[in-house]
């Protein structure tokens, strides 16, 4: 790789000389539908999804549940909707789920557990957003008549805004079995599922067994422009149909979107692989550069969470100072996080991580 070419200033993001060429780690939200995956989408044959007659929304669904070794499958607008559909259906007004303090479910979905089902959440605090089985057991409450029934745990696998670190399979089935044994229901949010299936080479099977509900997003590292697949027992699909309509998600002709999900699972599973190696890439490039600071699991998948504290900066301001220089990251909270996606190439990845290396290093200097 190039040695990082240095930085003597750090220009405005709205700087007309920054190049309109941007390489865009923000999220593995950010990637457009391929051209083959345009062409399925055109040539998809579609019904009413509602009525149960799109044939390529069916098969989609039954596609992904046989990945996951469930029953059955329903096609939802989002991976939000798919976490908001499992709480609603397996818990009740009152109750209470458990989730790690940096989850996707506390963090970025309007509260929608508490909002539409009146149920309250428990985050348990974590370091990279996975707690232990303990630390799960020790959060069920005792039964009483003036405390929330605990009732549902989620797992989040991969972790998101805390770096895409990977559980390992025992604590997942010991939290799965500690659920079981105190008359819980377990759920996955399963949003980069598939990232870690590539880097463990554990099957998603191996991973979703024994969980009540569990769902799979289109719409990220697989490139598709939306969608997510819930999958559970055919009961638990019967009754998430029910949410969906309440929820208005029922859609008519979504074969024109399976169809890209499909396509997805045909094609763009190995690009997962490359994603997460690329990853590394970045991840080698940066990981010993002072004022950076990195957790012992950063750069398990296809996302790197970092602080930049040492170098006497807020996250935002490194961020800015990176998209100056045509490289998009994001910050949240005070942490930066890097993504990478098959719209970003390992060509791309070297010289992201050749402009973070430049700024870090430029801002430390500056410090020093």
């Amino acid at each position: 790789m190039a040695h990082a070419r240095p930085i003597t200033s750090l220009r405005n993001p709205g700087d007309p000389s920054a190049s309109d060429m941007t390489i865009d780690l923000f999220s593995d939200t950010q990637t457009r539908p391929t051209a083959g995956m345009r062409e399925a989408m055109a040539r998809a044959v579609v019904g009413d999804e509602q009525s149960d007659s799109d044939p390529t929304t069916l098969a989609l669904c039954e596609r992904v549940a046989a990945l996951l070794g469930k029953e059955a499958g329903v096609f939802m607008p989002s991976g939000t909707m798919c976490n908001l559909v499992s709480i609603l259906v397996q818990t009740q007004a009152g109750d209470e789920i458990v989730v790690d303090d940096k989850s996707h479910i506390y963090n970025t979905e309007a509260a929608g557990s508490c909002a539409i089902g009146g149920v309250s959440v428990a985050p348990l605090p974590t370091k990279v957003g996975i707690y232990t089985p303990e630390a799960f057991e020790a959060a069920i409450r005792a039964p009483g008549r003036t405390a929330p029934r605990t009732a549902l745990v989620s797992v989040e696998q991969t972790t998101s805004f805390s770096g895409g670190s990977v559980w390992r399979l025992e604590d997942m089935r010991r939290i799965r079995d500690i659920a079981k044994a105190r008359g819980l229901k377990a759920h996955i949010d399963g949003a980069r599922l598939l990232n870690a299936v590539v880097a463990t080479g554990i099957p998603a099977t191996d991973y979703a067994q024994g969980f009540d509900s569990v769902w799979l997003d289109l719409s990220k590292g697989l490139g598709c422009p939306v969608g997510a697949v819930l999958c559970g027992t055919r009961d638990f699909i019967t009754q998430a149909w029910r949410w969906k309509y309440r929820l208005g998600g029922a859609m008519r002709q979504s074969g024109v979107l399976a169809a890209a999900g499909l396509y997805a699972l045909d094609h763009h599973i190995e690009q997962l692989a490359r994603d997460n190696a690329n990853l590394a890439r970045i991840h080698a490039r940066i990981a010993g550069l002072p004022g950076l600071g990195f957790d012992e699991t950063a750069g398990q998948s296809n996302i790197l969470c970092f602080t930049v504290d040492g170098l006497g900066v807020t996250a935002a301001a490194f961020a800015a100072a990176c998209l100056a220089h045509d490289v998009r990251i994001r910050a949240i909270g005070e942490t930066i996080r890097v993504t990478t996606h098959l719209d970003v190439d390992a060509a791309a990845c070297d010289r992201a991580a050749e402009v973070i290396h430049a700024v870090a290093s430029y801002l430390a200097a500056r410090r020093a």
